[in-house]
């Protein structure tokens, strides 16, 4: 079994970001990002409609971080406070050395590469540091621009479930993709 602590958050940081730990003060940014139709299209889950309730999620994810259940970073410009987006292991089975990874980000910064830049770092976090052997994410089979930056990241398709998913009164497909860690020379 996995035995992560998270007691001392890692900040991460690429040439134009920087990968640090969800904050208080972020409610407003993740309240942008969770409250747009955009960005939630394929994310399957209510649009925020309050500050408090990012607020609440915030709580959340510090609690999971706290008890070393799950890291998610929030993703800045580099030396810029606000948020842009957030990426991390939301789920991660301990038993199985596998997480599940998720991210977000604002559409002011779509198509510039940036989450490109933010997941290097973060999968070899996640292989390196926490000795994952598997890395999944769950997405919507509509979900084209999702699919294929996972499989710019060496991601491939496992598995097909059909209306798997129920939300806003429609079952849903989902196709699970995954990537093992780098075998060691």
């Amino acid at each position: 079994m996995l035995d992560i602590n998270f007691k001392l958050f890692p900040l991460l940081s690429t040439v134009r970001l920087d990968l640090r730990q969800v904050r208080l003060d972020d409610a407003y940014s993740l309240f942008g990002l969770r409250s747009d139709p955009r960005v939630m299209k394929f994310m399957d889950k209510p649009l925020m409609q309050s500050v408090d309730e990012a607020l609440e999620a915030i709580q959340k994810i510090e609690n999971a971080v706290a008890a070393n259940e799950s890291i998610t970073w929030a993703i800045s410009l580099k030396n810029e406070a606000n948020m842009i987006g957030t990426i991390g292991f939301w789920k991660i089975i301990k038993e199985h050395h596998r997480a599940e990874i998720g991210y977000l980000l604002h559409p002011d910064h779509w198509g510039k590469g940036l989450m490109q830049e933010a997941i290097v770092p973060i999968l070899n976090y996640g292989f390196s540091i926490m000795r994952l052997h598997s890395v999944e994410a769950n997405v919507n089979t509509g979900n084209a621009v999702s699919i294929r930056f996972l499989e710019k990241n060496g991601f491939v398709r496992e598995a097909f479930f059909k209306e798997n998913y129920y939300f806003n009164g429609q079952f849903l497909d989902s196709y699970i993709y995954s990537k093992l860690a780098p075998k060691v020379k």
